[in-house]
């Protein structure tokens, strides 16, 4: 079976910092890349980092780029998101899908996403 397990979650203040990990397993870990996305309360679930299978180029909604960085470590079989200067409106179950689309960008469709992890809450205090 096909797993993603995500960790890191919590609370954090404002300015501070959070790495989220996203372990794969089941899967042949370096012909997917990934897809972080986020949903506040009352908001629509938004795309937020990705990262490609084919090259490892990355791609940030604008919101976050310079403070969100999405890695991969094979030897791990894990994705991360590494957030700093985190804000209250970064508040957001935050949630890590996987895709064999080759070149990912925040555009490709979500059915392009053939695996997702269960979410880590990450609440931001002000």
């Amino acid at each position: 079976d096909v797993q993603l397990v995500e960790s890191g979650g919590g609370l954090v203040r404002a300015g501070g910092s959070l790495t989220l990990a996203c372990a794969a397993s089941g899967i042949t870990f370096d012909a997917y890349g990934i897809g972080w996305f986020r949903q506040a309360p009352g908001k629509e679930r938004e795309a937020v980092a990705c990262i490609s299978p084919s090259d490892g180029s990355t791609d940030y909604v604008e919101s976050v780029k310079g403070r969100f960085t999405v890695s991969r470590d094979n030897a791990k079989n894990t994705f991360y998101l590494q957030m700093d200067s985190l804000k209250p409106d970064d508040t957001a179950v935050y949630y890590c899908a996987a895709s064999s689309f080759l070149t990912l960008r925040l555009w490709v469709p979500w059915d392009e996403y053939e695996y997702w992890g269960q979410g880590t809450q990450v609440t931001v205090s002000s």
